[in-house]
């Protein structure tokens, strides 16, 4: 028998919590949530729909991995919904981001400040067949 799950969170390990913060917030919308005091650990923490996102600023010295060398919609990304397809690639592009498109599947791909690969996805418009 499998186990049963849900996505609760996902987390980026982020180099500069402030600057990360203003991408989260300015960029993508996401509202602040309660975050526990993690015994100095600077981060903040989002809600998005039933799913939160976790910022947590690395120590230094910390290995947390490396991103991806380039915008590749191939490697390891996290996926958001969006509504407007046109607006948001607007927007986007009035703030000089690069964006890899696939317009027919209604998807777009941007990297954050510490180059994390963020989908923005319009939901239903892949039609599996």
């Amino acid at each position: 028998m499998a186990i049963k799950i849900s996505a609760h969170h996902m987390s980026f390990p982020v180099s500069d919590l402030d600057r990360s913060r203003a991408f989260y917030e300015n960029v993508l919308g996401l509202n602040p949530i309660p975050r526990p005091d993690l015994g100095g650990l600077r981060g903040i923490w989002y809600a998005a729909g039933d799913c939160e996102v976790h910022l947590i600023e690395t120590p230094a010295g910390a290995d947390v991995g490396e991103t991806p060398p380039s915008l590749n919609p191939l490697a390891r990304h996290a996926a958001f919904a969006i509504e407007d397809y046109e607006d948001a690639l607007s927007q986007l592009r009035d703030q000089n981001f690069e964006v890899v498109e696939s317009r027919k599947a209604g998807q777009m791909w941007i990297c954050d400040p510490d180059g994390h690969i963020i989908e923005l996805i319009v939901p239903g418009q892949i039609k599996i067949e």
